[in-house]
């Protein structure tokens, strides 16, 4: 036998069997890529059944720290009868500062847009707060219930609630979790 037609019988036997392999190698590389997809869809899926309720969790919190905050909501919830208006005053920013620091752990579930304006909220009530008392005169002789005619006088003035521009935010990412 002569090594040319040696040379093609082994040709003959070895090509058809390198394309078989071959088409059986990429066969096998697409299955072990969909089957990694399927994984990874699979893991993201159990994460969103995680932290859905979590996110959802932080999102009523957040909603509840702004409407806690609102003056209008905190001058009913925080009575001013026997207080004078510095201690009427020190209560108010405590009660926000502690409402604020309670919830600071939800800002890992919110966009850092949603937080920035969570935060800006806080600020401008307390900014409305310290208006009205600094705007006072003599606080020391004032009874509380000066301030909060203040800050309510203040809150009318300005048109909006301060914390109005942050709920919105705030329900409008939520609902975009749906």
């Amino acid at each position: 036998m002569d090594t040319t037609t040696y040379f093609f019988d082994l040709l003959k036997t070895i090509l058809p069997a390198l394309i078989v392999a071959g088409a059986i190698f990429l066969l096998f590389r697409q299955y072990l890529e969909k089957e990694q997809q399927r994984r990874l869809i699979e893991l993201r899926l159990d994460s969103s059944k995680t932290t859905l309720p979590l996110r959802l969790q932080a999102y009523e919190r957040v909603t509840l720290l702004l409407e806690r905050i609102s003056p209008s909501n905190i001058l009913v919830r925080l009575s001013s009868a026997g207080q004078n208006a510095v201690e009427y005053h020190r209560l108010l920013q405590q009660e926000i500062r502690g409402e604020f620091e309670h919830n600071y752990s939800q800002q890992l579930y919110m966009s850092p847009e949603a937080w920035a304006q969570v935060k800006q909220a806080k600020e401008d009530v307390l900014t409305m707060i310290n208006r009205a008392f600094h705007g006072l005169q003599n606080p020391t002789q004032l009874r509380g219930t000066e301030l909060a005619k203040r800050i309510l006088e203040g809150l009318m003035t300005d048109a909006a609630d301060p914390t109005a521009q942050a709920l919105a935010v705030v329900k409008r990412e939520a609902m975009g979790l749906f």
